[in-house]
């Protein structure tokens, strides 16, 4: 799937911080796609980017097999903003000399801008605060390059050729250690390369709701709906396109939240009219994990349970539509987010499959072929996209919860019990972090029953020996770090209040304030 918006392509060099580029020119408006530094320059061109950004990366220009830039992209017209080793990349190929100057910088750095009237830094301060992570710098900056920046260890920190609509700057403009980093990238992309900045994902819908109608045709596809974010915005995707050639399976492992099978059969559909088949397997899910504390065990299971569930409806799906004459079921819908395809090498393009993380697997006698309507978007963009379509905002705005769902936050056995006493705590925590309006600041707040720990208290005057609750509240963009969430005392008093006096089995309330790294967000 392409959208029709010309791509600005972020060229990536092997840097932490690609995605985050990507994010930051969508910020502004504008489509972007990231792309490895191997791609050859004319099949980068054929892609007819509106711009290039060149990303920074660990190499140094002068290392034995470190990325080289190919010159051909900066005469071909196209308007190329280089970050970092991008770059230095750039200068080294415009004929610029680069150099280990024995000046690293690394973190906060000051910056001298030289023109405050050029394209980058135009409605900008002289003196600025960057975010570094060099050891070469740009000793000498290519012939018709103007120097619009330095530093200390960078003489050459930023240059600018509008003629040719070249730019770049030594540090990391995309973080926000760098206080003027987004509207430097603004101005290239406004300025330099003259884009309007017309493109939002919620503009978007009815495009791809066209690109999945042309795939599927007329025929059949099924999607295994989660309730999460991505496989309820998938879903409803799809359905606006096909109408009831989709029929969602919803498989109920008895792992889930309190009123989230109810939210999603009765909201979800009532908002899309989807074809819903659940399946309620909750009694198979325990019997298969009674007995098993491991958590990687635990994982395992429900896991291999879930495989077998699915498979299981997926096969009498298709048995039904076959019997009855129907065009066959072809067509697996994912909710594969862009992330995802940049962190499995960028792959492209619809996939004949046996198998898929996103339901554990696929037995082999079945084959279907991937539809992944969202694999161009970010997770906030899913979000604008669900709202445009009129998923319910409860899940639109719901916090990742993880597939084994609460059987992976009991520390030890998971039984029946167990989980309605997590279950009335998490929904105590939950109801009072909404109504602290709290919902949207904190990413995720894992409620812990350590079942396998008591301790004593003393609940109506008398001695009690119950189990501790564990709350996590973490503030993420991508989950891939994450820090706790300073949630204010009075709802934290709240919470443990109304846990301590509402779950009898629960007679202590704690919080892990610890961020990740070191700690994961889930404890298992």
């Amino acid at each position: 799937m392409r959208l029709a918006e010309r791509p600005v392509l972020v060229v990536d060099f092997g840097a932490q911080y690609a995605q985050l580029i990507a994010r930051r020119v969508r910020e502004a408006s504008c489509f972007s796609e990231v792309v490895p530094h191997t791609m050859p320059t004319e099949e980068l061109l054929a892609k007819d980017p509106s711009a290039v950004i060149l990303s920074g990366g660990p190499s140094s220009v002068y290392e034995e097999g470190a990325p080289r830039l190919d010159p051909a992209l900066l005469q071909a017209g196209v308007p190329v903003f280089g970050m970092c080793y991008g770059f230095q990349a750039m200068a080294l190929a415009l004929g610029g000399s680069v150099a280990r100057t024995g000046l690293s910088e690394f973190g906060a750095t000051p910056a001298t801008v030289l023109d405050t009237d050029s394209t980058l830094f135009r409605g900008q301060p002289t003196e600025q605060s960057v975010w570094m992570s060099h050891g070469d710098s740009v000793e000498e900056a290519p012939a018709g390059m103007r120097v619009t920046a330095t530093t200390a260890g960078a003489p050459v920190a930023g240059f600018e050729d509008d003629e040719r609509r070249l730019y770049g700057v030594q540090w990391h403009p995309e973080v926000m250690h760098s206080t003027f980093g987004q509207r430097v990238l603004e101005n290239f992309l406004a300025r330099g390369a003259g884009l309007t900045g017309e493109w939002t994902a919620a503009n978007v819908v009815d495009e791809l709701v066209a690109a999945v109608r042309e795939q599927i045709g007329d025929r059949r596809a099924i999607c295994g709906l989660s309730g999460g974010v991505d496989s309820s915005v998938a879903a409803a995707l799809v359905q606006r396109a096909v109408g009831d050639q989709l029929t969602c399976v919803f498989v109920d492992h008895g792992l889930l939240r309190a009123g989230e099978a109810e939210q999603v059969e009765r909201d979800f559909v009532a908002a899309t009219g989807v074809d819903l088949v659940t399946v309620d397997a909750s009694e198979r899910f325990l019997r298969a994990l009674a007995g098993v504390s491991d958590p990687e065990e635990k994982r395992k299971i429900i896991g291999r349970e879930f495989i077998r569930v699915f498979e299981q409806a997926a096969r009498d799906i298709v048995g039904e539509h076959a019997s009855a004459g129907d065009h066959p079921v072809e067509f697996l819908v994912q909710g594969t987010l862009y992330p995802d395809v940049v962190e499995s090498g960028g792959g492209s393009g619809a996939a004949n499959i046996k198998s898929h993380h996103n339901v554990g697997g696929l037995p082999e006698d079945l084959q279907f072929t991937l539809v992944e309507p969202l694999r161009l978007l970010f997770k906030d963009e899913v979000r604008q996209v669900g709202l445009e379509l009129g998923v319910p905002e409860g899940i639109v705005w719901r916090q990742p919860f993880p597939g084994p769902g609460l059987g992976i936050r009991i520390v030890g056995e998971v039984t029946r019990e167990r989980l309605e006493v997590l279950r009335a705590a998490d929904r105590v925590a939950r109801e009072e972090l909404s109504a602290a309006g709290l919902d949207r600041e904190i990413w995720q707040c894992p409620v812990v029953l350590l079942a396998d720990v008591r301790s004593v208290g003393v609940q109506g005057d008398g001695r009690t020996y119950g189990h501790p609750v564990v709350l996590r509240p973490v503030s993420s963009e991508d989950a891939m770090t994450a820090d706790w969430t300073r949630v204010p005392y009075e709802v934290l008093a709240r919470i443990s209040t109304r846990i301590t006096n509402e779950v009898r089995e629960v007679n202590r309330v704690v919080l892990d304030v610890t961020s990740k790294p070191p700690g994961t967000i889930e404890w298992e």
